[in-house]
């Protein structure tokens, strides 16, 4: 397992990231040039070598990733951690190209919602109004049943 150090240094290689110091002495690496509003690409590193990458939906990590797009990278090596970053850089830089998905979701009291994958992100939607974005749909749908909402016929 690389150090916090090692750990840095190899982050600190990629000129694009910006790194901002938050609490307990944990590190973010930000891609300001994101083309969507997620910037943060290396989140919470800490000195005992955890960490995560966010790396959205790619199909090459979706085994690794929480629901959230992020991927622990505590027992990553030297490679491993660089080409998951330059993965993550990648992917926050590229235009989405898919077509938007929609789908509505109803409660037993009638109320609606909209789902929708867009920017490569899934959204509910309630009345134009923005409710809650996801990573993935699995968390999307999660939240939509745990909120009482089932997909319309």
């Amino acid at each position: 397992m690389l150090t916090f150090e090692q750990k840095q240094e190899i982050i600190e290689t990629f000129p694009e990231l910006t790194k901002k110091e938050i609490s307990l002495k944990r590190l973010n690496y930000h891609f300001e040039d994101s083309l969507y509003e997620k910037t943060i690409v290396v989140e919470k590193l800490h000195p005992n070598g955890n960490g995560f990458v966010f790396v959205g939906d790619l199909l090459q990590y979706e085994d690794e990733a929480n629901d959230k797009g992020l991927v622990n990278i505590r027992d990553y090596d030297e490679q491993a951690l660089r080409d998951i970053i330059a993965a993550a850089i990648v992917y926050l830089s590229e235009e989405a190209e898919e077509e938007p998905i929609m789908e509505i979701w109803r409660s037993r009291e009638g109320t609606a919602l909209e789902l929708i994958y867009e920017n490569r992100s899934w959204a509910v939607y309630h009345q134009n109004n923005l409710e809650e974005a996801f990573g993935t749909r699995e968390a999307a749908v999660e939240y939509l049943r745990e909120e009482g909402f089932r997909p319309s016929k």
